[in-house]
């Protein structure tokens, strides 16, 4: 025992004065369980599984997604089930129906423990030194988690409700909820706020999570509550940093590790670097909607909007798109598949139109482009809205989007040089840090494995109840000391009165 920990110490001391991350003791073994996600998220657990693999880890990958990594140390499984598959899912439905995605998850979680191979991985789980899974829709992968070590993953901003899960309840006076909060805040705005803040834990707590339960407890009738599950994360990765936003309170088992999946630029294939060279001064504007938003599915008002928009632009358009299109514009360029961010890095690259999810977000400030974002849903209007408050690009709605007004806000974008700085100086604060988020996401990974779960970092607060946590109990306690003692007080002083009173009445007779 006494050598274990030796070994730990000369491991820590070595790592940091070389200034980088200590060889790992052995290696270990790591189940990464996304079986709900976007091809977007699983980049970002993709890149975590690579830089694991790169120090001789053996890294196991469950996804929805065909295999996507050729490195020797990851095996990947693809449960096959296409509920969340990008061809099958209308985002643009959305726009009128927010809560219609997240009405699939039930539905694989009923499917997903039929599934052989899920099954074998299940039954398998124990030869593993830890689990990594992430938290958003993922809840039908908890039964994974019981008695086993794991390490979770909010591949979106801090989460509240998640936050409360761990021990860190946020204050609501100043931490938005899926909505936007500006700063400083209006009292009625902070009202607002703190009942989003409620709503969405009791939607959550007694709508969405019993849906998914009702499916997990009909294949594992003895499990604990999913809710508690959760409870015992050793550490949860978040994918954010403080300069982008607000800085919040964060406990030590709250990691920021935002744009772990951004890299530097490489160079372009020919073709697409002569197209975007050749475009000359009035540069390039790049167009993508994300990986889950199919073209196929955007509704042919907004597709010959952009079209008609883009032919009267000065500079070139390289536009994401599945599909084949008519009379598209000499300075448009169609592709189903794009490097963003060999894109986004090149200089020529004036504005980026995004949907606005967290990793072109991330990409587009990484690499020092402007944004102009049409949200559609999820977290991506309050991603919106922190673009426009910063400084960093512009929003347009897409019921309210014409010609016009897109050729007007690129315009604005292009010829006012504060959009480029502000987004300059935000990607050098996001840059400006000790090491890298990747580093920095295998060093706590491998922490956790070494000290066996590290319990330590746990918050005592995860384990209290709500009534324990505001304290109602002991309020309730004090407020009936108060009663009792008020009680007596009163019945004291009615005794002392009386007979106060019955002495004078004596001392008149005498």
């Amino acid at each position: 025992m006494e050598l274990a920990v030796m070994s730990l110490l000369m491991m820590a001391l070595t790592g940091g004065i070389a200034g980088e991350l200590a060889p790992p003791e052995r290696p270990y073994k790591i189940l990464m369980l996304f079986p709900v996600s976007t091809k977007s998220y699983s980049n970002t657990f993709l890149t975590l599984a690579e830089a694991l693999a790169d120090r001789g880890h053996k890294v196991v990958m469950l996804t929805n997604h065909p295999k996507s990594s050729n490195h020797p140390n990851i095996s990947e499984i693809t449960h096959g089930l296409t509920y969340f598959r990008e061809e099958n899912i209308n985002v643009f439905q959305s726009l009128k129906n927010p809560s219609k995605l997240f009405e699939l998850v039930p539905t694989v979680a009923r499917d997903l423990y039929h599934v052989p191979a899920v099954k074998d991985l299940y039954n398998s789980r124990k030869q593993f030194d830890l689990m990594i899974v992430s938290i958003f829709v993922n809840e039908l992968s908890y039964p994974f988690l019981l008695g086993m070590p794991f390490v979770s993953v909010l591949t979106q901003t801090l989460n509240p409700r998640q936050s409360a899960a761990q021990g860190n309840v946020l204050h609501p006076a100043y931490v938005p909820s899926w909505g936007a909060l500006r700063a400083p805040a209006s009292a009625w705005e902070r009202g607002l706020n703190a009942l989003s803040h409620i709503y969405k834990a009791l939607d959550y707590r007694f709508r969405y999570l019993p849906l998914v339960q009702k499916e997990i407890s009909a294949h594992f009738p003895d499990l604990p509550p999913l809710q508690e599950l959760e409870r015992n994360s050793s550490l949860t990765f978040i994918n954010t940093h403080f300069t982008l936003g607000a800085p919040l309170p964060l406990l030590p088992s709250q990691v920021e590790v935002a744009a772990m999946h951004c890299r530097p630029g490489k160079l372009l294939p020919q073709e697409l670097e002569s197209w975007i060279t050749g475009a000359g001064s009035a540069g390039v504007i790049y167009f993508a909607l994300g990986s889950f938003i199919r073209g196929k599915n955007m509704p042919s008002q907004y597709r010959d909007l952009f079209l008609q928009a883009f032919r009267r632009l000065p500079q070139r358009v390289i536009w994401k798109y599945e599909e084949e299109l008519e009379n598209v514009p000499d300075n448009v360029m169609i592709s189903n598949w794009l490097p963003q961010q060999d894109i986004l890095a090149h200089h020529r690259v004036k504005v980026f139109i995004t949907h606005g999810g967290m990793f072109s977000m991330l990409e587009a400030i990484y690499h020092a482009t402007p944004l102009l974002v049409l949200p559609i849903s999820n977290d991506q209007p309050r991603n919106a809205m922190f673009v426009t408050d910063a400084g960093v690009g512009l929003t347009l709605v897409w019921d309210a989007l014409t010609v016009d007004i897109l050729l007007h806000t690129l315009a604005r974008l292009i010829n006012h040089s504060k959009y480029k700085d502000n987004v300059l100086k935000m990607s050098a604060g996001l840059r400006d840090q000790p090491t890298s988020p990747r580093d920095l996401a295998v060093f706590w990974t491998e922490y956790v494995i070494r000290h066996r779960g590290a319990p330590h970092l746990r918050s005592p607060a995860a384990q209290l109840s709500w009534v324990e946590f505001l304290m109602l109990d002991v309020i309730l306690l004090l407020l009936l000391a108060l009663f009792i003692f008020y009680f007596i007080l009163r019945r004291f002083l009615s005794l002392l009165s009386r007979d106060i009173s019955g002495s004078a009445g004596s001392a008149k007779k005498d």
